[in-house]
C-alpha cells in the first residue's frame, strides 16, 4: 500500500456519508476513557458503552471522551446518534487517511490532525491520525491506539488548581493540540539532529550508504511535511473562528500555537532544503573525487604515450636501425626513458597540475 495514501479501494462508488473503515486496525478492540471534571469535582475511568456517557453531554461539566481504535463502525454510528454528527464527520472520523482540517458546524467544531512519531531505530516517521469534535460542554478525541501521549494533561486535569479545572472544552482542546504540535517540534529536532550529522560523513567518507540515508530523510521530511502544512492551516483557523464555543481567554492561546506550527513548518523547509544541498555537496564530492582519479590516470597516460613511442620505435626488426648493436645502446634508451618522464613529471609539478 502507498505510504502517502491509504487505499480508498472498499470506498469506491459509495454513497457520501457511507461508513467504512479506512486504514489499518491497530489494536484488537476498541477503548472508551470517560474524564469528567469540573472546579470541585473528577471522575476517570473507562466505560464499554458510549450510552453511560449520553446524558452527560447537557451538564454543566467539562466531558472528555477518548476512542482509541476506529474500526467498530457500530460505536460509531452511537457516538453520531447521541452528539448528533453530521454524517460526512463519521466518515471522516473513519478514514484515517484523511487530509488534517477543520471544519465549523452549528453545535461543535470538527478538526482533523496528524500525530506524528520518530523512531530511532528504523530512523522512520509514523503517524496516527487525531480527529476532535468540540462542543459546548464534551470533547470527542478518536485515535488510531492508546497512546500515552495525552498523559500530561490528564495528570494536569487531576490537580484540582489547574487551569483545566477553572476553563472549558476549549482550553482542553487547545492543551490536546498543543501537546500534538510540541511532538511535531521534538520530531523534527531529532530527524534534523541526524540530518545534521551526514554533513561530516559527505564530506570525510561520501559512499553509497551516505547517499542512501540522504534519499530516506528526504523521504521522512516530505512524509512530515505532508502531515504537518495542512495541520497549520487547520490551526490558523481555529484562532480567527467567530464562535460561541471558543472563549475570548482562550484565543491567546490559540494564536501561540500559531507560532509553534510556523516554526514546525519553518523547520521542515529547512531541513528539506538541507537535504538538497547536502545532495548537491555528495555529488560535487564524488564528482571531484572522479576528476581527480582522471587526472592522475592522465598524467601516468601522458608520461606514459612517449616512452611507449620510444620503446615502439627502439622495438622494431629494421636490420640498420642506427646503434642498434651498439654496446651500450641498452643503457642509452633507458637513461632516454628515464628522461622524457622525469622533465614531464617536472613540467606537471610546474603547472600544477598534481
Amino acid at each position: 500500500m502507498a505510504r502517502f495514501l491509504k487505499s480508498r479501494e472498499e470506498s469506491n462508488g459509495k454513497s457520501p456519508g457511507s461508513l467504512i473503515f479506512i486504514g489499518d486496525q491497530k489494536v484488537d478492540s476498541t477503548k472508551i476513557r470517560l474524564i469528567d471534571y469540573d472546579s470541585a469535582s473528577l471522575t476517570e475511568k473507562e466505560i464499554k458503552d458510549i450510552h453511560a456517557a449520553a446524558h452527560l453531554k447537557t451538564t454543566p461539566t467539562v466531558t472528555w471522551l477518548n476512542i482509541s481504535g476506529l474500526h467498530d463502525i457500530e460505536m460509531i454510528q452511537n457516538i453520531g446518534k447521541i452528539f448528533q454528527l453530521h454524517p460526512l464527520v463519521m466518515e471522516d472520523l473513519l478514514n484515517t487517511g484523511q487530509r488534517p482540517k477543520l471544519e465549523e458546524f452549528e453545535d461543535y467544531i470538527f478538526i482533523v490532525l496528524k500525530m506524528v512519531r520518530f523512531d530511532n531505530e528504523t530512523e522512520t516517521i509514523f503517524n496516527e491520525q487525531l480527529s476532535l469534535v468540540l462542543g459546548k460542554n464534551f470533547l470527542l478525541t478518536f485515535q488510531e491506539q492508546p497512546r500515552e501521549i495525552f498523559k500530561p494533561v490528564r495528570e494536569r486535569i487531576k490537580k484540582s488548581t489547574s487551569r483545566f479545572r477553572k476553563t472549558g472544552t476549549d482550553y482542553l482542546a487547545y492543551a490536546l493540540i498543543d501537546t500534538v504540535v510540541d511532538n511535531y517540534i521534538f520530531s523534527i529536532e531529532t530527524l534534523g539532529e541526524k540530518i545534521e550529522d551526514l554533513e561530516d560523513d559527505i564530506l570525510n567518507d561520501p559512499d553509497s550508504d551516505v547517499m542512501e540515508k540522504i534519499n530516506s530523510f528526504k523521504r521522512e521530511i516530505n512524509y512530515m511535511r505532508k502531515s504537518i502544512r495542512p495541520a497549520k492551516d487547520a490551526i490558523y483557523r481555529i484562532s480567527r473562528l467567530d464562535s460561541e464555543l471558543i472563549q475570548e481567554q482562550t484565543l491567546p492561546f490559540l494564536k501561540d500555537l500559531e507560532d509553534l506550527t510556523s516554526q514546525a513548518t519553518e523547520a521542515i523547509e529547512t531541513y528539506r532544503d538541507l537535504l538538497t544541498d547536502q545532495l548537491n555537496i555528495y555529488n560535487s564530492v564524488i564528482a571531484n573525487k572522479m576528476n581527480d582519479i582522471m587526472k592522475v590516470l592522465t598524467i601516468f597516460a601522458a608520461i606514459f604515450i612517449p616512452l611507449t613511442f620510444i620503446a615502439g620505435i627502439y622495438g622494431t626488426n629494421f636490420e640498420y636501425l642506427p646503434e642498434l648493436k651498439y654496446k651500450y645502446s641498452y643503457f642509452i634508451f633507458w637513461a632516454v626513458m628515464i628522461s622524457v618522464a622525469g622533465a614531464l613529471i617536472v613540467y606537471f609539478k610546474r603547472k600544477n597540475w598534481f
